[in-house]
């Protein structure tokens, strides 16, 4: 889905891997939820960028980026820049190889690291916030929270707030999920596989119960929340294609699209 937006490398890489079969989607039907799906993803990417442009940070480090390059694309612009891209081994080996067919490593003219990592593992963990420079660094992450039960949540928060206390800097994520409500969730559709896998990784159950509820795990964690992406949807690439299969009540309508996600920029009090 992202290969249909101008998410930089999105479109080479997804031309590199096989289709999506594993969640059985039809790309030939492009409806309204096709369109609303790419919108989601493409605006909670630029929400990253949004809030990690306001840090003028050069030390980034980021957490489960799967397929995102991201980092090659921050080290083209920021020649000063030191950005760690991790990911569990498997991810990262596809991704390396991905990286070496596109030639992707010479665009990046700031140290560009892309290496293992389980953000879960405290040693880990540490050794790969050391191998920054001295200054603050910005932590961000996107697609990982609803992976994460309460108690694993809580170990990341812990881990992340330690090196921020130390390091200072903030933790940017794109991860702040409110749970749907039961009917929410039988109106949307969704394949069998795709509402397996959820099912699998306990999806809804991770997520939050509503945005007051992540304000206070992140409060009780330690953390201020400094800032939240406001989301431009005028700037995304999918809203030409959206547009032209809106319904005509939607396409009318002068509210924004329901707020399902929310990008928070974090400090350690």
């Amino acid at each position: 889905m992202k290969a249909y937006t101008t998410i930089p490398y999105a479109k080479q890489a997804a031309d590199l891997v096989q289709g999506p079969e594993v969640f059985d989607l039809n790309f030939e039907e492009k409806d309204f939820w096709f369109w609303i799906r790419v919108m989601h993803f493409e605006n909670r990417y630029a929400s990253i960028n949004q809030l990690l442009g306001h840090t003028h940070s050069r030390n980034v480090l980021e957490l489960s980026s799967g397929y995102s390059f991201r980092g090659i694309d921050y080290c083209k612009q920021h020649a000063d820049a030191h950005y760690i891209d991790t990911d569990l081994p498997e991810v990262v080996a596809i991704k390396q190889n991905m990286i070496e067919q596109l030639t992707l490593e010479k665009e990046a003219k700031g140290n560009f690291e892309l290496l293992p990592l389980n953000a879960l593992d405290p040693i880990a963990f540490r050794a790969t916030i050391a191998r920054f420079n001295e200054g603050p660094i910005s932590i961000i992450n996107e697609g990982l929270l609803m992976y994460l039960d309460m108690v694993e949540k809580k170990q990341l928060c812990n881990l992340i707030h330690t090196a921020l206390k130390a390091r200072g800097g903030c933790w940017i994520t794109a991860d702040v999920y409110v749970q749907r409500s039961a009917e929410m969730q039988a109106s949307l559709p969704q394949s069998k596989s795709e509402a397996a896998f959820m099912e699998q990784h306990n999806i809804e159950q991770n997520k939050f119960a509503s945005y007051d509820a992540a304000r206070l795990f992140f409060e009780e964690q330690g953390f201020e929340v400094v800032e939240e992406a406001i989301p431009d949807y005028a700037s995304l690439s999918v809203m030409p294609h959206l547009k032209k299969v809106l319904p005509e009540a939607v396409r009318n309508s002068k509210e924004p699209p329901p707020k399902v996600q929310a990008t928070w920029l974090l400090r350690a009090k």
